[in-house]
């Protein structure tokens, strides 16, 4: 199948970035010494998933328990739950882990440790929980330093086995964009989070996991000492936000929206496309960075950046092209004709992907393939 003769917006991935991205990373943490665990949030998809398996990956990360359940059924059974675990949720993580599933949930407070606690103890059913640790004020987690983190350990490990380690993840790293920033905070990722560790173990507490991750300083870390795997999602794909960031380029973004020019709005300088926010998303990461590109940066069919033009309005089913310096002006009509297919690079891989039902492998403007299914749910 060509690429014209898919109908538009539709969601494609090139397949030689998709390989060498999940390679690249796969070397890097092989160097480092330690085991990586993919967060799949990103793809929600079990061929991808799969693909980093065979990279060798050692298990995944996901961010809802319907992701725990899908790839679960497709036979990927080691598994983090990287959200804070809240009473309601316990009866399917349960579930799961009596199916076979090795589940690890996670908890950063005494409510939530308790919670697990009496809900194993009134099923019978041991649980093995990572205490989420704060490295870096970004989100969730406890102090590394604060007795909180050893009340967590002494009430979890009131069932011996249930304290499975600790995990961090330093999402403030999005907002940095100088290898020198991120080298730094890669570090205080590491150091903070095996402090944690260290400090349980002091205390008598069993601690065999140290997880940390993001894209950003997964690509930064310069040594990892004391930690036994790394996490990161966004880095299959990659996007416009990780290249501000820079720790890729936009000749690495896997993934693309194919859209087509519907028409014009000629006195303005625009082109309008059938890619919108429903397809886009609302994401406008780049916004706050150092280059904002709109909803999103226009390429060619062959995936090639256009410079100058950017996706600068959405509406529902529109979107909104238009040049980013109308000093330079061209004639939007003969440069973007009625039905021209294009490429929009996306500003957040994760949100763009989420609003399509699957993904078109592509190689050379070529489909390989049927679609590849993704999920939704949580």
């Amino acid at each position: 199948m060509q690429l014209d003769e898919l109908a538009t917006p539709a969601a494609l991935i090139d397949t030689v970035r998709l390989e060498r991205n999940i390679q690249d990373m796969q070397q890097r943490m092989n160097k480092l010494g330690v085991a990586f665990r993919p967060h799949v949030k990103t793809t929600k998809c079990i061929a991808i998933a799969q693909a980093q398996i065979a990279a060798g990956a050692q298990g995944i990360t996901v961010s809802t328990l319907k992701e725990a359940e899908q790839f679960f059924a497709a036979g990927i059974s080691d598994i983090l739950y990287a959200v804070g675990m809240v009473a309601p949720k316990l009866k399917l993580a349960a579930t799961l882990i009596q199916r076979g599933c090795a589940l690890k949930i996670i908890a950063d407070s005494v409510e939530s440790a308790s919670a697990i606690i009496a809900y194993s103890e009134v099923h019978k059913l041991p649980f093995e929980v990572w205490i989420e640790i704060d490295t870096d004020g970004h989100r969730s987690g406890v102090n590394p330093n604060s007795e909180e983190l050893l009340a967590i350990g002494h009430i979890l490990n009131q069932h011996k086995k249930t304290l499975g380690g600790v995990m961090t993840h330093a999402g403030s790293s999005y907002d940095l964009n100088t290898p020198a920033a991120l080298q730094m905070l890669a570090e205080q990722e590491r150091s903070l989070c095996v402090r944690a560790a260290m400090r349980l173990r002091a205390a008598g507490l069993p601690c065999p996991n140290v997880s940390i991750g993001s894209t950003p300083t997964a690509l930064s870390a310069q040594q990892l000492e004391g930690v036994t795997e790394v996490r990161a999602g966004v880095y299959v794909f990659f996007d416009l936000v990780m290249s501000n960031v820079g720790v890729c380029s936009t000749n690495d973004i896997a993934l693309s929206v194919l859209t087509t020019v519907i028409g014009h709005q000629v006195d303005k300088g625009w082109a309008i496309v059938d890619a919108g926010w429903m397809a886009m998303s609302r994401d406008r990461g780049t916004q706050k960075q150092s280059k904002d590109y709109g909803y999103g940066q226009i390429c060619d069919v062959s995936g090639k950046v256009i410079d100058g033009f950017q996706l600068i309005g959405a509406n529902q089913e529109h979107g909104i092209l238009s040049q980013v310096n109308p000093c330079d002006e061209q004639n939007i009509t003969s440069r973007f004709p009625v039905g021209t297919q294009l490429r929009i690079l996306p500003n957040h891989a994760c949100a763009t992907g989420a609003q399509f039902p699957a993904y078109y492998m592509v190689k050379d403007q070529q489909v390989i393939g049927p679609a590849v299914s993704r999920f939704y749910g949580w």
